[in-house]
């Protein structure tokens, strides 16, 4: 349906998109500027966190109001020990953002990929990791709660944080910004033993994104692991390089939105309002 085209011409111009989303803490309207020339999908990516973000501040502000308000602070980085998974599209937009960094910081952060391989390696984690990434099928959760709770054991720190402190703030996986908990902190210093309330998610990003690349490229949605993120988008960088026009891109991603949350109300018995867009 969306045709993709191997050069990538950047974008002068853009269209401006009314976006009414319904979700099950409210109702998200915003305005999001969409290239209209032929972009790669990483162009969209800040745009669909964008959404999402909006999407979570409705339940934390729900969850405010009923007295739990969130317990996450800036140098909190017990969930930065955690197997954060990326979609494809992430996976590149993450290669892209490194590849922009200080070059003595590049060599920090390559100092902690290669240190985090070698225990996971260690401990036959890493290729376990690799399969994941390359799989032909969609993982179920059955098979990734083992690896999650294995990896988890192993306490890793993630190799973009700094004195406790994500160096990428910014440009974080959706998985990362998503994940907040209104439990006292010192709960989440081991997840495994200790009970959290986290925050519902409206609607999950990364999985978003993931489902629209397979849709893209006519492959299985696939989760990449944050270890083997630059490494996974490096042997991919090809396919990086396709572009899609924008708006269409866009439109193909809003498409995967509304049927994530049609999905979400139809699993809590609810019947989802009309989602809207205009241009």
């Amino acid at each position: 349906m969306y045709e993709p085209r191997n050069d990538i011409v950047t974008p002068h111009s853009s269209e401006r998109y009314e976006i009414a989303l319904n979700t099950s803490a409210g109702r998200v309207t915003t305005a999001v500027d969409v290239p209209t020339a032929f972009v790669p999908v990483t162009a969209i990516v800040p745009l669909m966190r964008r959404l999402g973000e909006e999407a979570h501040a409705l339940e934390e502000a729900r969850s405010l109001e009923s007295g739990q308000a969130r317990s996450c602070q800036k140098g909190c980085a017990a969930c930065c020990r955690m197997l954060v998974p990326l979609s494809p599209p992430e996976a590149f937009t993450l290669k892209e953002f490194a590849q922009s960094l200080p070059c003595d910081q590049q060599e920090r952060i390559a100092a902690r990929l290669a240190q985090a391989k070698s225990v996971l390696l260690a401990h036959g984690l890493w290729n376990q990791l690799v399969e994941l990434a390359e799989s032909s099928q969609s993982p179920e959760d059955d098979m990734l709660e083992p690896i999650n709770q294995a990896y988890y054991a192993l306490r890793i720190p993630c190799p973009f944080l700094e004195n406790d402190l994500c160096s990428i703030y910014h440009e974080r996986p959706a998985a990362c910004r998503e994940l907040l908990v209104t439990s006292p902190a010192q709960q989440c210093q081991d997840m495994a033993k200790n009970p959290v309330a986290p925050i519902p998610v409206p609607v999950r990003i990364g999985s978003v994104l993931g489902l629209l690349w397979g849709e893209l490229t006519s492959t299985p949605p696939r989760l990449i692991p944050l270890p083997i993120a630059l490494d996974w988008a490096e042997q991919h960088k090809k396919m990086s390089h396709r572009s899609w026009q924008g708006t269409q891109l866009f439109d193909a991603a809003l498409n995967t939105v509304w049927r994530f949350l049609s999905q979400t109300f139809q699993q809590s018995g609810n019947t989802p309002s009309a989602n809207e867009r205009t241009v």
